[in-house]
Order: C-alpha cells, then sequence, then structure tokens
C-alpha cells in the first residue's frame, strides 16, 4: 500500500448543518418550507447538482424541471458560498488519522463529489489542506462518484497503481467507487450514505471492515502495512 484516498464530507468532517442552511435558503427563495437537517444530509453524497434536485423536490430520485433547477442551483451556489465551513465540524481523531498515514509512508489523497470553488476553501478554513497530496474534486472529472474517475485519478497525480491504494470512505458510493477503480475500501459510520445504514454494505466485494472513525480505519492500515512487512 502506497496511498490512502479519503472522501470528505461524512468522512472527514460534518458538513450537513452548512449544506442544510444552504439548502433551506434555497428552498425558502422557492416558498418552500425548511426542511429537516437530517433529511438533507440523507441527500448528501453525490454532487451539489444531485442535492440541488433532491432538495427541491424532497425526493432521493428527484428531479426539478429545467428552469427551476437553473435558478435553484445557482441560488444554492450563492448560499453555500455564505455558509460553507461556518458550523462544519471536523471528526475527532482525523489530524492524528492523516498524520499516522503519512508518518508510514503514505501518500494522502482526498477524493470528494463536492466542487473543488467549496472544497478547497473547506479544506483550508479547517486547516486539513497542506496535509493532502492531492485533492481531486466534482468538477475535476467528468464522472462523479460511484464512477471510478475521481479515483484513477487521484491514483494518476499520486503516480500510484490503483492496487496500491486504499479508499476510506461512508457510503456506498465510495464502496462502489472503489470496486471499479480496483482498489479496498474501508467505511465509517461517521458519515451519512443517503441515509441508509453502512453496516448494510459490509458484504460487498472490496469491503475490507466497516470502522468506527477516519483515526480506526488509519490505524487498521497501518497495523496490514506492518503484518505485510513481517509476511
Amino acid at each position: 500500500m502506497r496511498a490512502v484516498l479519503i472522501d470528505l464530507d461524512g468522512t472527514l468532517m460534518d458538513t450537513v448543518p452548512d449544506l442544510a442552511a444552504a439548502a433551506n435558503r434555497m428552498r425558502a427563495d422557492f416558498g418552500l418550507a425548511a426542511l429537516p437537517v437530517e433529511r438533507v444530509a440523507a441527500f448528501v453524497g453525490k454532487g451539489a447538482d444531485v442535492l440541488v434536485h433532491r432538495a427541491l423536490t424532497d425526493q432521493l430520485d428527484g428531479k426539478a424541471d429545467a428552469a427551476s433547477f437553473a435558478r435553484g442551483r445557482a441560488a444554492f451556489y450563492e448560499h453555500y458560498h455564505a455558509t460553507n465551513g461556518l458550523d462544519t465540524i471536523v471528526f475527532d481523531g482525523v489530524p492524528q488519522a492523516l498524520d499516522l498515514l503519512r508518518g508510514h509512508g503514505c501518500r494522502i489523497g482526498c477524493v470528494t463529489n463536492k466542487p473543488r470553488e467549496f472544497t478547497l476553501p473547506l479544506l483550508q478554513r479547517l486547516e486539513l489542506a497542506d496535509r493532502f497530496d492531492t485533492v481531486v474534486a466534482g468538477d475535476d472529472v467528468r464522472e462523479k462518484k460511484p464512477h471510478p474517475e475521481l479515483l484513477l485519478t487521484a491514483c494518476a497525480r499520486l503516480e500510484v497503481a490503483p492496487p496500491a491504494a486504499r479508499m476510506i470512505g461512508d457510503s456506498i458510493n465510495d464502496a462502489l467507487a472503489a470496486q471499479a477503480a480496483g482498489m479496498r475500501v474501508m467505511l465509517v459510520r461517521t458519515g451519512y450514505n443517503e441515509g441508509g445504514s453502512v453496516s448494510d454494505l459490509a458484504d460487498l466485494p472490496g469491503v475490507d471492515a466497516i470502522v468506527d472513525s477516519l483515526l480506526d480505519a488509519a490505524r487498521l492500515l497501518v497495523e496490514s502495512m506492518h503484518d505485510d512487512s513481517v509476511q
């Protein structure tokens, strides 16, 4: 193992308070009632555009008409620029997990469906940006997770073959992306998984473990590196 790729929303940090604030401001622009934060959390995972569709329609598979989507997207982006990072919190142990992996020679990439214009300011604001060797955001590629392009792009930038990388995420999107990219994955329970239980993903091909936190995942990866070196 030479590299670790890590999801952002729900894996590194809890971003839902700021996403929900922006989504509900967007809904208010349409005269719609605010959604509970927990409802918006279920809409997170496939990028900002899908979140806009879901928040406008209040349906996981909802699709707003073209005019409403264009207006809603512009409103959401404006509002999220104002809320991004205000109430987001980095999960306990995240800095220590990143330092542990780096201390054992791993290159680290952040792979997120979130647009770059929100991703980089958020990582910088919460003092995590310098801990990553590369950041691949949703609009850096043609296809978002669960497509593997984000992960494969990160591997190319890190000059690491996909089988020599590991993915850590919080959802089925991360698991499927890793599987398609040819790398193994660990999942954390801190995230959203589009409203489903991450424990239900334990039997998916390529899922090595489901753990409580990023730090737990990092410790398991370091242990596996030690076991491989002993063998």
